[in-house]
């Protein structure tokens, strides 16, 4: 029994003198461990009389929740210890200047896409999403497209199957919105569209931005007003803008609108009265209303309005290209 008694200043002392803790559960094994002095006398209690046995099992129960306690303990200086060193070793110089954080930027197509949205926003135009895998009616036949039109030749557009195919233009979205919708419409609609063409001023997937106007007695100076305000506003200057007649199905009279740049006259935007078949598609009446649609590549207009000369920089994923726009 003394042995026993005596267990629990062996095992303080040996404890306390741990330097780590890789030595405090050395200790711990020694004195807890399945190969203990306390386990094997666990094992042994069958052969302690009944007299001595429950008072054993206490003394051997207390000893080991003092030295579960003195680990704790130590333990607990030991990782105190740890720290403070740690502290002293790697402090930091704080009259050291700080690193820079490099910040992340929008891509100009969308701060693009977000300096056209503020400004129709503005003017009350809905902004409204649409389809990007769009089917043949909405495409091209409710646009007045005819059938042998070359937009509809598989040379220039993604089919998917005959009736199904990626969109070419984001016009699909201003009819599915008539359809459910009665004048008098405002709306805008931006969105990626699918043609196949790949060089410095076109590539297979782009963005284009279209807008739509149906109310009482609107005419072309209403478009005109809207398109000149639009451009001043972009280039944050007055640009040089010409209008000319031009054609296109589902607007008519039809009109493209060219800026100088560079001395060059440029194409940016392509504009009409709606066609009166496309109002008729969606049961509007024409004597009624009237109405004026425009679209633009938004591309374009960013490459214009930064100088850039080949459209493929936008998606090529190059950091020296694009932290430019930060």
């Amino acid at each position: 029994m003394f042995s026993i008694k005596n267990l629990l200043n062996e095992a303080e002392k040996e404890i306390l003198l741990s330097k780590n803790t890789y030595e405090l559960n050395l200790a711990r094994s020694k004195f807890l461990g399945k190969n203990s002095y306390l386990n094997k006398i666990i094992k042994k209690m069958h052969l302690i009389s009944l007299k001595d046995r429950s008072y054993v099992g206490k003394l051997i129960n207390t000893i080991k929740y003092d030295i579960t306690n003195i680990i704790l303990k130590h333990k607990i200086r030991l990782e105190k210890k740890i720290l403070e060193r740690s502290i002293t070793n790697e402090k930091i110089d704080i009259t050291l200047p700080g690193r820079s954080i490099s910040i992340g930027g929008l891509h100009p197509i969308t701060s693009a896409i977000t300096d056209i949205n503020y400004f129709f926003h503005k003017l009350n135009f809905i902004n409204i999403p649409g389809l990007e895998i769009e089917d043949n009616y909405h495409n091209f036949d409710a646009l007045n497209i005819p059938i042998n039109h070359p937009s509809r030749n598989p040379q220039d557009t993604f089919w998917l199957n005959k009736k199904i195919l990626l969109r070419t233009q984001t016009s699909s979205i201003q009819i599915r919105y008539m359809k459910h919708k009665k004048p008098p419409v405002r709306i805008i609609s931006f969105g990626k569209v699918y043609r196949k063409d790949y060089n410095t001023t076109h590539t297979p997937m782009f963005h284009q931005m279209e807008g739509l106007v149906i109310d009482y007695n609107i005419n072309l100076l209403h478009l005109r007003n809207i398109i000149y305000e639009f451009l001043k506003f972009f280039f944050s200057e007055k640009k040089i803008v010409r209008f000319r007649m031009s054609y296109f199905p589902f607007t008519e009279p039809s009109m493209e609108i060219d800026i100088m740049n560079n001395n060059n006259w440029l194409e940016i935007i392509g504009c009409g009265m709606v066609h009166p078949k496309v109002l008729k598609n969606l049961n509007i009446n024409t004597k009624i209303f009237s109405g004026f649609a425009f679209g633009l590549g938004i591309e374009r207009l960013v490459m214009i309005r930064y100088n850039i000369n080949d459209i493929r920089y936008f998606f090529k994923n190059d950091l020296r290209f694009l932290k430019q726009f930060k």
